[in-house]
């Protein structure tokens, strides 16, 4: 927003003062975190209660003379954008702010912290407690308030329905076992793992949002369901399948207890290593044709907005150099390109109950983060962005690709680790020829990234030359000579070392790149010494015991 439309939000906000989905403060520096958490736990609530779609909580206004007055809370802006992570990890189901604002106002800095409204059905809790507003006080969600919020989609919510004779025999053992580590894992800062395994099945399903009161629900069979229990929510299929195509061709289904299967169908996948070779670095990176990070988002996300009303399941594509993963539905709450940037979260979900379990068994780590996670996630990897194919009306497809389309565009990206995301995007859409606004690739035309005429844009070839990355590889080539006899020189001295060693030998002295480079480098070179037969592993993978290699080793 200009800043001429937050001061008249601002004056609005003055005007009519504080209600149930407003709270201004004067926001001191030393106004806690946990403090801001409940806030935003209250105004969701009653924006949702409310039918609005956002709430407001303002520092820098007195909330008893209503005037501006200024506020130095977290004046450095980094600090500010970092609330948002800290408030994302205590609010459940996962959100954050829809946006920091921060107004010039003549009488002071004023911020404006912009907080969504809570999701159809779904009340928003702070570190596990529920608030809301009671005029201008802070109060614990009422059940009558509570139960209004779960009640608003418990009659179109497919996923939330009561399964008529199932009962807890109808469910896998093996399932609700990870379904408790899953539950304790994300909140072993509320409850010790024997706290959890020690309540009873019935008690530990009603917490974990899989039942409604005992009663075992279409959610509860999708995730930790028996396979033969899929017969009591029939004709409505409860199945995913991995198909391969090419050369060879392959099926497999899988049904029930979804919480187990999407990890064996993943498994099925070949996943094999793919080394890239950079112009302007020593050694080849090695990555995985697919993160299982990803691979397991997109399922999830299948999982959790299909519409289970028309009878379908979810298909898992492979072929020799992409997925393409398959719902039912057409993708609900706007469109896919609204969740790249990462700052967007729905108001509706297709199956708010089966979302909010899901989000409880850790399945999906934010609720309205997923694209965006995906498509930083092939970034980081320097593979094309995930593509999403809404052509059909009632189904959407979303490719996950495993092989390097332009080389030019992964080349980029390994050596401008600085890149905007929202460019890295553009350069993505340039390389796969899909339309680029007009503004943006004036854009990347100024900072040389990109060649050609409309519509035959390219990403830039050239672009080891225009950053001198020629003469880098020399120097970088000379470096790692330099890296591999400290390494060498420090077993020669002390006989082994742990990854840990290695870090603190090399760290300072790649102090050019970013931790997550320094990390991939280090890596790199010590595959490099031990497939020239220098060193040897004699720890294990996860734990590594470096050690020179003797002849005897031979």
């Amino acid at each position: 927003m200009t800043e001429a439309e937050l001061q008249t939000i601002l004056s609005r906000l003055i005007t009519d003062w504080e209600n149930e989905v407003v709270e201004f403060k004067r926001g001191g520096d030393s106004f806690s975190t946990p403090d801001i958490g409940k806030y935003f736990s209250a105004l969701a609530n009653e924006a949702n209660l409310r039918n609005v779609t956002r709430g407001w909580l303002i520092f820098g206004v007195d909330d008893k003379s209503r005037a501006v007055v200024g506020t130095t809370y977290r004046n450095d802006r980094s600090q500010l954008d970092a609330l948002k992570n800290a408030i994302a990890t205590g609010i459940e189901p996962s959100m954050t702010f829809r946006e920091i604002h921060e107004l010039n106002h003549a009488n002071g800095r004023v911020i404006m912290f912009e907080i969504p409204a809570a999701p159809q059905g779904i009340p928003i809790s702070w570190n596990g407690h529920y608030y809301a507003r009671a005029g201008e006080s802070l109060v614990s969600l009422g059940l009558d308030k509570l139960d209004e919020i779960r009640a608003q989609t418990a009659e179109s919510d497919w996923t939330a329905q009561i399964v008529d004779g199932a009962s807890i025999a109808d469910l896998d053992r093996t399932a609700l076992t990870r379904a408790r580590d899953a539950f304790a894992q994300k909140y072993a800062n509320r409850f010790s793992a024997e706290e959890v395994m020690g309540w009873t099945d019935e008690a530990f399903l009603d917490r974990a949002k899989l039942t409604q009161g005992g009663r075992i629900s279409r959610a509860t069979i999708l995730l930790v369901g028996k396979p033969e229990s899929a017969a009591l929510i029939s004709p409505h299929p409860a199945q995913l399948t991995w198909k391969l195509v090419g050369e060879e061709t392959a099926y497999e289904h899988f049904g029930p207890p979804f919480l187990l299967n999407t990890t064996r169908l993943y498994q099925k996948i070949r996943n094999v290593q793919i080394r890239i070779l950079p112009m302007d670095e020593l050694f080849p990176i090695e990555l995985a044709k697919y993160d299982q990070k990803i691979v397991l988002e997109a399922l999830h996300n299948c999982i959790a907005h299909q519409d289970y009303q028309r009878n379908g399941r979810v298909i898992v594509t492979e072929s020799s150099d992409r997925l393409v993963f398959e719902s039912e539905g057409s993708f609900f709450e706007g469109k896919p390109s609204d969740y790249v940037p990462g700052a967007k979260t729905p108001r509706r979900y297709r199956n708010p109950f089966l979302a909010q379990a899901m989000v409880e068994l850790n399945m999906i780590d934010t609720m309205g983060y997923g694209i965006h996670e995906m498509f930083r996630g092939q970034a980081k990897r320097y593979f094309p962005m995930p593509d999403f194919d809404l052509s059909e009306a009632n189904a959407v497809k979303l490719t996950v690709h495993g092989k390097i389309v332009d080389p030019a565009y992964t080349r980029l990206l390994i050596q401008k680790t600085d890149l905007p995301f929202g460019e890295i995007v553009a350069l993505d859409r340039i390389q796969k020829k899909l339309p680029v606004d007009d503004q943006t690739i004036r854009l990347l035309r100024q900072e040389q990234l990109i060649e050609g005429r409309k519509p035959n844009l390219h990403v830039s070839a050239a672009i080891a030359a225009a950053t001198d990355t020629q003469g880098e590889y020399i120097r970088t080539r000379s470096r790692g000579d330099f890296y591999s006899s400290l390494v060498v020189e420090y077993l020669q001295k002390f006989g082994s070392a742990s990854r840990k060693n290695i870090n603190d030998l090399l760290w300072e002295e790649l102090r050019g790149l970013d931790n997550e480079g320094k990390d991939r480098t280090i890596g790199n070179l010590l595959r490099s010494l031990r497939r020239k037969g220098k060193i040897i592993n004699r720890g294990t993978r996860g734990d590594p015991k470096w050690e020179l290699l003797e002849k005897g080793d031979l």
